[in-house]
């Protein structure tokens, strides 16, 4: 027997959710991004490393996603969920660290918070690009 596949939701219950998970991504983004730059930048002991050389190393991953975010493709806000796993094992690396701990904390958090919003972001946006094509 095969199963019936369950209704997608309609396009008034989507498109609020879309607007909110979107915003709530672009500013966990961009909040994860300014507090990387900062902490590196400034607060972070690189032990003789030129700053720059870090910062564009640790923020690379962001950076190659963000046209991406910036204009709300799903599929970059997909491969977002991935990426983001490296700064939240990062920050709790770091929370370990009692000289490092409120970074780490934030850090992780932040992530978290990237890597919720921007995983239903996808799923809704599918849902509304299947529902607006006739599904």
């Amino acid at each position: 027997m095969a199963k019936t596949p369950k209704p997608l939701p309609s396009l008034a219950w989507l498109k609020p959710r879309l607007a909110v998970t979107r915003a709530i991504s672009l500013l966990s983004f961009l909040a994860l991004a300014l507090l990387i730059g900062i902490w590196n930048g400034f607060f972070a002991d690189l032990h003789g490393a030129r700053p720059w050389v870090v910062l564009s190393i640790v923020l690379l991953p962001l950076v190659l996603l963000a046209p991406g975010i910036l204009m709300g493709s799903a599929r970059a806000h997909a491969w977002l969920c991935f990426v983001v796993n490296i700064y939240f094992i990062q920050g709790v690396l770091a929370a370990t660290d009692p000289a490092r701990s409120l970074y780490g904390w934030v850090e992780a958090l932040l992530s978290l918070l990237l890597f919720c919003s921007a995983m239903y972001y996808t799923r809704w946006r599918f849902q509304y690009d299947r529902k607006l094509a006739g599904e």
